[in-house]
């Protein structure tokens, strides 16, 4: 039984292939790390600004490409890839900048689709336009880190802007024909079940897709500080798949599950470490589901 609309089966669907994506570093950087907004970034964000993944930014986005496949090359004939622009805001520079890095990447002949991870905040007019371009050439979506919708969360995580800043970028690239993926950090201190709840239905109403996220706490940042000091504690994996169960329920089916944790990368991870078994975490999540009947979108 398809219990929920699952990343690898959209893809499969919609290209006829395994697809893998293959996480690049533009180079750029974030409102919340150059003084803008803040120098420190969100309170859980890594000092390579989810980027521990990628290949160099040192080398072209083409050169990237190449040293992803590498990674993936044993698991996959297909040639057939998802250029993901990870690390950071990556609408975050001039449009010149950016028409650059995306065409290179997008013209490639094994890619697909490209995905851009930014911020509702930081997309320009000249942006949106350049968007809708290269949605004619091959599919785009775009990431939106939202998190949370929690008013006192929003603040404490250092997101800085309204979750109405949200809405209103979700909406317009839709209005495009861009789709939408939507990150929700599960397990936020002070959260409540009901609090994820929320952010995960306001997510749903503007999102193609929507990744859950466990919270992870990374050497490095301020997040770190605050968990050693006793402040709050990280979820068990008993606990998040809870909420995940209740997560899954709540979102309407068409909304495609592009990530039911997250991976944090183990040189780093400080908490929980229950996270690091990414296999053990997914058989466990699966077998709930299938014991309590949980199905997207309701119950059994």
């Amino acid at each position: 039984m398809v219990r929920y609309n699952s990343l690898n089966n959209y893809l499969k669907t919609k290209f006829g292939k395994k697809v893998y994506k293959l996480s690049l570093d533009g180079g750029f950087t974030c409102p919340n790390r150059d003084g803008t907004l803040g120098s420190r970034g969100c309170i859980f964000c890594s000092a390579k600004g989810s980027g521990e993944f990628t290949p160099s930014r040192t080398m072209s986005i083409s050169q990237q490409i190449e040293s992803a496949k590498g990674r993936v090359k044993s698991k996959t004939k297909d040639n057939c890839y998802i250029a993901y622009f990870q690390a950071f805001t990556n609408t975050y520079a001039p449009t010149t900048v950016l028409r650059d890095k995306f065409t290179e990447a997008i013209n490639h002949k094994d890619i697909v689709a490209l995905s851009i991870a930014t911020r509702p905040d930081c997309i320009s007019e000249e942006t949106y336009i350049l968007l809708e371009s290269l949605n004619k050439i091959k599919p785009v979506w775009v990431e939106l880190g939202l998190q949370t919708t929690k008013e006192s969360s929003v603040e404490y995580i250092r997101r800085g802007y309204e979750n109405q800043v949200y809405a209103e970028t979700a909406k317009k690239l839709k209005s495009m024909g861009i789709e939408v993926i939507t990150h929700v950090i599960l397990g936020l201190p002070d959260e409540t079940k009901e609090d994820m709840l929320n952010s995960v239905k306001f997510a749903a109403k503007y999102s193609d897709g929507i990744k859950l996220q466990l919270l992870h706490i990374l050497e490095g940042t301020d997040l770190l500080a605050d968990y050693n000091m006793g402040k709050f504690s990280v979820l068990t994996m008993e606990e998040y798949t809870d909420i995940l169960c209740d997560c899954i329920e709540v979102l309407p089916k068409n909304v495609v599950i592009h990530r039911l944790t997250g991976d944090g990368d183990k040189k780093i991870l400080v908490a929980p470490k229950w996270s690091g078994d990414k296999k053990r975490v997914l058989n466990y999540i699966n077998k709930e589901f299938e014991e309590r009947n949980i199905i997207q979108g309701g119950r059994i």
